[in-house]
């Protein structure tokens, strides 16, 4: 049987809700053809994303020359602008049109 109730995230919790939280707790996981449970060879081939892109967003220390106006542009930025930089300097890069009418 399935029961379907929709929960406000914004509002408290009721009661009854409270209530029927616990109750879905308490009640054992059935597995079915469409959702099985997992073999352990199975879940050890899980991965998390964050680290299989590791690699890819692995930054490197490096020195840039920057003008006072940039430099007090992206500090305007805030906590983080390093990596907001980063970014855009990625974009800026992939785009031929820009570094054609930058160099």
């Amino acid at each position: 049987m399935i029961v379907q109730k929709e929960i406000d995230v914004h509002e408290p919790l009721t009661a009854e809700q409270k209530k029927m939280l616990k109750k879905a707790k308490e009640r054992p996981i059935e597995f079915d053809d469409d959702s099985r449970e997992l073999t352990d060879e199975e879940l050890s081939e899980f991965r998390r994303v964050s680290e299989m892109r590791k690699e890819e967003r692995r930054k490197q220390t490096v020195t840039i020359r920057l003008s006072s106006k940039a430099l007090s542009k992206a500090r305007s930025l805030g906590k983080g602008y390093t990596s907001v930089l980063s970014r855009m300097l990625e974009e800026a890069l992939d785009d031929n049109d820009l570094i054609r009418r930058c160099l």
